[in-house]
């Protein structure tokens, strides 16, 4: 058994090398695909086959089906089944298998989350917290930083002093894919990141926001620190980066409807993954309709009588 699986792993080697050489994609990409080959590698050994690319449409369906009957989620099955898509689509165009035995398979339909964002107001409660505690300018920067550019993380954390451009009030950021993209920086955020650097002294090749070591603040020490500070601050949902960055997509599509615009600001590649953000409030466009419309007022009990 260990054999047929060892067996397979060449094919799968050579597409990782193609995502890490040719394709530039991020550690973060290459673990992931890594992990959906290697459970498809994983159960063509329990089934005594020795090569992957001999995998048939059938085989694929019964191995979605096993990931099913483990119990995995419809998001974590349309992920392995991407991998794999991706995967044989590759192979496909380098002539090693005459079809892609993944065409026509789908996974169960995930359901769709709205993602959970903080209203305009408690942003503000949020972002606007002293500076006189310690490392209260840091903490201020940081938080303005997140909920005026929308960045991830992982981009946050790799932010340089030579990456803000205070002239422009614009931040170069590298993104999923390594692709890089300038976002617009907001005057109170800047006026934070002018603060904490003054007291920091931070140099142009210096992270914006260091760690112990002087290297960049890891990313967990990050999510920490946003849950701590929006506990004090009175927020008690559970506040984390991305919830900032759910904030500011969701706040910057309601104000503009400008779904492109706020594509390029994220740095989505797909506007698909940008349209999760037109969730809006009905309720309010119900309050904004009947004021507005001339045939909108809604039935009295006067009206009635």
């Amino acid at each position: 058994m260990h054999q047929a699986v060892s067996a397979t792993v060449a094919p799968v080697a050579a597409f990782l090398a193609h995502l890490q050489l040719e394709r530039n994609a991020s550690p973060h990409t290459l673990a992931a695909y890594q992990r959906d080959l290697q459970a498809l590698q994983q159960w063509a050994g329990q089934q005594d086959i020795t090569d992957v690319l001999q995998l048939q449409a059938e085989d694929l369906r019964a191995f979605v089906a096993a990931g099913h009957r483990a119990g995995l989620s419809a998001r974590s099955l349309q992920r392995r089944l991407s991998a794999c898509r991706s995967f044989y689509a590759w192979h496909l165009r380098h002539g090693r298998i005459a079809a892609s035995p993944v065409a026509g398979i789908r996974a169960p339909k995930a359901q769709r989350k709205l993602p959970q964002v903080l209203d305009a107001d408690e942003a503000v409660q949020l972002v606007e917290l002293p500076t006189n505690a310690p490392l209260g300018l840091r903490d201020r920067a940081l938080l303005e930083l997140f909920y005026s550019s929308g960045l991830r993380l992982s981009e946050v954390c790799a932010l340089r002093w030579r990456d803000l451009d205070t002239a422009t009030a614009l931040v170069q950021v590298q993104g999923k894919g390594r692709r890089e993209r300038l976002v617009p920086v907001g005057s109170h955020a800047l006026n934070a990141l002018a603060q904490w650097r003054a007291d920091s002294g931070g140099a142009d090749e210096a992270p914006i926001f260091p760690g112990r070591n002087g290297g960049p603040i890891s990313q967990r020490a990050i999510q920490l620190r946003i849950k701590q500070l929006a506990q004090r601050q009175g927020l008690f949902k559970h506040v984390h980066p991305h919830m900032l960055r759910h904030s500011f997509a969701s706040h910057i599509l309601e104000s503009s409807g400008d779904l492109r615009g706020v594509q390029e600001l994220l740095g989505h590649a797909d506007i698909a993954t940008t349209q999760i953000y037109t969730h809006l409030d009905f309720q309010h466009l119900a309050k904004v309709y009947d004021a507005a419309h001339p045939r909108a007022q809604r039935v009295t009990e006067r009206d009635i009588e």
